[in-house]
């Protein structure tokens, strides 16, 4: 292994170690109505972003996608789904529903899957098909089961996939993206927190504890973004993609170990279906995979 490619490990660990915590994080400001996390979320995750753009000096790489209204126009609906991403997120861990949000981040890949089928007019190989439709079985059963799906966590896979789609059809660097996407939340989020206090609401969550958490979620959403770009300029598309799944392991192990969550047996059946549809998917990239 060449010191490139074991950085790239190391930034890849570093990436999605982080986002497997992230429900720790968002924890630590559960008091705090979810709308008003999000906006102080956009807030500071917009000046975090500044200052790493400028420090690696390429501002230029955003007035570039400002000067496209075509761009402007994908990136604008990549904000939509992120925002609502977020929101959904941020809501799930603070009800003490860490387990729907690992069902929502283990569907995803399964969701970028169809969507390739559906938008892309991409063909899938049978184990490819066999995995979407026992992901889909296990969603199905659940929703028998219980009497309603799992919106939460399909609403987190379906618009990180929109998201993912969009950025592939506009492929930008993370980080200016993300300058972008919350470059244009941030009027609304000032707005929004500036009626929050007119209404009462407390500065910063009103401690210097969530104070800290609150500002501490700008480069808690940044800097994890820097990492995926390292890594994935040190390492092959498809070896990165075998990290993606640390950051679910990761909320269900929280979950379970560290907020006691039980998961039902309909969700255990529903998880199984959807564990063993990533190993077909995963099982069917190793065939394929370059000798």
């Amino acid at each position: 292994m060449s010191a490139e490619h074991r950085r790239g490990v190391l930034f890849a660990l570093a990436c999605y170690g982080t986002w497997g915590l992230f429900p720790a994080f968002w924890k630590l400001v559960a008091s705090v109505p979810p709308a008003e996390v999000l906006a102080h979320r956009v807030v500071w995750s917009l000046l975090a972003v500044s200052v790493m753009l400028t420090w690696t000096k390429r501002w230029d790489e955003v007035f570039i996608l400002l000067a496209s209204r075509r761009r402007l126009l994908v990136l604008a609906a990549s904000t939509l789904c992120i925002s609502v991403n977020w929101l959904v997120f941020i809501q799930v861990v603070g009800e003490g529903n860490v387990l729907e949000a690992s069902m929502g981040y283990f569907l995803n890949p399964l969701v970028n899957v169809a969507l390739g089928v559906i938008v892309l007019k991409e063909r899938l190989r049978p184990l490819q098909w066999a995995a979407v439709a026992l992901a889909l079985a296990g969603v199905v059963q659940l929703a028998v089961a219980t009497g309603t799906p799992p919106w939460a966590a399909l609403t987190l896979a379906g618009t990180f996939g929109v998201y993912g789609l969009l950025r592939k059809r506009l492929p930008v660097a993370p980080l200016t993206g993300l300058a972008v996407e919350t470059g244009l939340l941030f009027p609304l989020a000032v707005a929004y927190l500036v009626w929050r206090m007119a209404e009462g609401s407390p500065i910063l969550g009103g401690t210097p504890a969530l104070a800290a958490a609150l500002v501490a979620g700008g480069p808690v959403t940044a800097l994890p973004l820097l990492w995926f770009a390292a890594a994935a300029s040190r390492l092959r598309y498809t070896t990165l993609g075998f990290f993606q799944y640390m950051a679910p392991t990761g909320h269900f192990l929280l979950a379970v170990l560290a907020y006691g969550e039980s998961p039902s047996l309909p969700h255990l059946i529903t998880f199984g279906c959807i564990w063993a549809a990533i190993g077909l998917y995963l099982a069917d990239s190793w065939r394929q995979r370059p000798s």
